[in-house]
């Protein structure tokens, strides 16, 4: 058990992600910005993206341990560094992994000034809570912890493999106001869950005068959700398996409906608000679904040896297959095939912004007396929150945006996360001619040992654009 459990704290440890996309957010030089507020700002008339290449990301982080905690070089004991972290952490540290692949993506001007674009992505999305209750059971036992009840509710889990098709449209509505909406019909390939379980699990010493200790399971009950999982266990080497999920991106499995909205607003010449609501929506799982369910309760006395007179054709007491069946009689593990609906994770963002500087492009601060001004540089503050199973996240950032020179454009972030109180990200646009290209990432401060990161985030990609006149 304690190989599980330590298998377990290395994997969350060394590969652990996030959602939140600080540098990107209210970047206007970035198409995909639009991914982010769908009422941002557009500066372009058109974009193409690069197939496969205009957006890839990947951000993650652990809110309660990084890898050098496990595996710092420090000569001391490895299993009392990991005991020390089950014992610092508690059951609403989580660990996380979101990437992102946009395989299409597009956009264009239309005469009525609306902007349109659409295209298509992979997500991979998961979230796993940390159940300390039991992470201390499997490495501690139970002998030392009589009458102590373990929650088995602490486990809270949820993962997901999907394509998503958009299309939004972004309007600037007045001299101030900017709107946008964006439709999204979800495709998923695999989707697992289990959530909202309850439950405990108590060794007390025994009152039947035949064994040292009972063990009892209370009130449980405990679910796992699933699917396109099903099918996969027929499929015939890793390379059906993948056919099989690939064969799901274009509807071939369980479908959704979502929407984004999101605003900009001026206020006076140098202060600007936005904000946007992601992934209001849901998917509908109907087709490969397969559910595992344990209800009840039931108390495990040990095992009675008894040792009768047997013939030579007798078999002797089974009582191993005794104690698995009372249990199955009394708690169980059913399989079920009910239909299910998956809330997709609510993603909120919110911005103030100060522009200062010299103004740029039509812009100048000595005549224009009314309306937005875009200078060249600016200050403010982002919230971001994702809501999970076992409440939202939350995320504050401050940011100086600067534009360097015609051509190249670059934002600063600190970020204050439940993974770090020192989180500096840096991102930098490049427009060469009609060629876009971005880099983004965070945790600078960690990159001389990536180890120490309890969280890491990397955004790139290329467009074809071309800007307003």
């Amino acid at each position: 058990m304690r190989n599980i459990l330590f298998c377990f704290i290395v994997l969350c440890a060394s590969t652990v992600l996030s959602q939140n996309k600080a540098v990107l957010f209210g970047l206007e030089e970035v198409p995909q910005n639009l991914l982010l507020n769908p009422g941002s700002k557009v500066p372009q008339k058109f974009h193409f993206g690069i197939p496969f290449l205009s957006q890839v990301h990947v951000n993650g982080g652990a809110s309660g341990v990084s890898a050098y905690d496990i595996f710092q070089e420090s000569g001391g004991d490895i299993n009392a560094r990991i005991r020390d972290k089950i014992f610092d952490m508690d059951a609403k540290d989580f660990f996380t992994i979101n990437q992102q692949l946009a395989v299409v993506d597009f956009g264009w001007l239309a005469k009525n000034k609306i902007y349109f674009s659409g295209g298509m992505y992979q997500e991979l999305d998961f979230i796993s809570y940390f159940p300390k209750d039991l992470a201390v059971l499997a490495w501690e036992g139970n002998q030392s912890r009589l009458g102590q009840e373990f929650d088995l509710g602490e486990v809270s889990t949820t993962g997901e493999l999907l394509t998503v098709f958009h299309f939004g449209a972004n309007k600037k509505m007045n001299e101030n106001l900017t709107f946008g909406v964006r439709a999204k019909v979800y495709s998923s390939l695999i989707q697992f869950q289990s959530i909202d379980n309850t439950g405990t699990f108590t060794t007390r010493e025994s009152t039947n005068g035949i064994n040292i200790y009972e063990h009892e399971l209370r009130n449980i009950n405990m679910s796992v959700q699933t699917s396109g999982y099903a099918s996969l266990r027929d499929a015939d080497g890793s390379a059906e398996v993948i056919s099989e999920i690939l064969g799901r991106s274009f509807f071939g499995g369980n479908v959704g409906l979502g929407f984004d909205f999101g605003a900009t607003y001026d206020i006076g010449r140098f202060w600007t608000v936005s904000g946007s609501v992601l992934d209001l929506g849901m998917v509908f799982h109907t087709n490969g679904v397969e559910n595992y369910e344990s209800k009840g309760n039931h108390t495990v006395n040990g095992i009675e040896l008894i040792f009768p007179p047997l013939d030579d054709n007798e078999p002797a007491i089974p009582y191993f297959s005794n104690v698995v069946d009372e249990f199955e009689n009394q708690v169980g593990v059913d399989t079920l095939q009910n239909s299910y609906t998956q809330l997709r994770p609510v993603k909120l963002n919110a911005a103030v912004e100060y522009r200062f500087g010299r103004g740029r492009g039509d812009a100048c601060d000595c005549y224009n007396m009314s309306g937005a001004v875009a200078t060249n540089q600016s200050v403010g503050l982002q919230l971001f929150s994702v809501f999970r199973p076992k409440g939202p996240q939350l995320a504050g950032t401050l940011f100086y945006y600067r534009r360097l020179w015609d051509f190249l454009s670059a934002k600063a972030t600190y970020t204050v996360d439940p993974y770090s109180f020192s989180n500096v990200g840096l991102g930098v646009v490049a427009n060469l001619g009609k060629f876009n290209a971005y880099l983004a990432a965070d945790n600078l401060l960690r990159y001389g040992n990536l180890a120490k990161a309890k969280s890491v985030s990397l955004q790139l990609g290329f467009n074809i654009k071309i800007d307003q006149e």
